[in-house]
């Protein structure tokens, strides 16, 4: 099969672009990456040419250009069916595309108030109260998934929720956010794969923050 290109932006600070990068590395498809970075100006320009919805990540694979991370982690699946992104049970994976979608576009007051910082490091961050009506929310979601599943992952095999679900493993993270054993357990977990340990040395190896997603205090 022929390898594909996907482009991204900041690994210390693009949620979306992990998400995407994980897909792909949990599909076996072997890729190349192409990193925009968010400050730069030229950026949007070159990101016109590879997406036409100006979003990062975009994969490109032999004719096909997905954008948006629940249509690359569907176009995932059917090129690299055995890759198990969805579970086998259809009603496993109709709750799977049912949590992915939560994630995709909700969540909103959790972007905005613990943005993803996998450099930084805010113990004591003052989280408000609807910040953490969406952690509750999350919490239950994983709660229930590993309740049913019995784990390690949300389904038990790795699937395209714990991709979905790893920015939001990093936010509490930076944020030290507090969590039950069974979450900890889950969380620590995902921050351990290496997949996930290649992307944390290489945002830590970005050579600039960006003064706008830095918190203040």
């Amino acid at each position: 099969m022929a390898k594909a290109t996907l482009t991204i932006s900041s690994k210390n600070y693009s949620s979306w672009s992990l998400r995407g990068w994980l897909l792909t590395k949990f599909s076996g498809l072997p890729f190349d990456e192409v990193i925009t970075a968010p400050d730069d100006a030229s950026a949007r320009a070159e990101i016109l040419l590879l997406s036409s919805s100006i979003l990062v990540p975009c994969l490109r694979h032999e004719g096909a250009t997905v954008w948006d991370t629940l249509a690359i982690a569907e176009y995932l699946n059917e090129v690299m069916p055995d890759a198990g992104l969805l579970p086998a049970d259809r009603i496993l994976r109709a709750h799977c595309r049912s949590i992915c979608g939560e994630i995709h576009s909700g969540f909103t007051t959790l972007r905005a108030s613990l943005p993803v910082n996998l450099k930084g490091h805010f113990p004591g961050f003052k989280i408000w109260s609807r910040a953490q009506a969406d952690i509750d929310r999350v919490c239950t979601i994983w709660r229930e998934c590993l309740a049913k599943s019995g784990g390690p992952f949300l389904f038990g095999e790795r699937s395209m929720a714990d991709a979905m679900y790893a920015p939001v493993v990093t936010r509490f993270m930076t944020y030290d956010v507090k969590l039950e054993p069974l979450l900890k357990t889950y969380a620590a977990m995902i921050m351990a794969l290496p997949e996930m340990q290649e992307w944390i040395e290489a945002a830590k190896a970005e050579p600039a923050d960006i003064e706008e997603l830095e918190v203040e205090y």
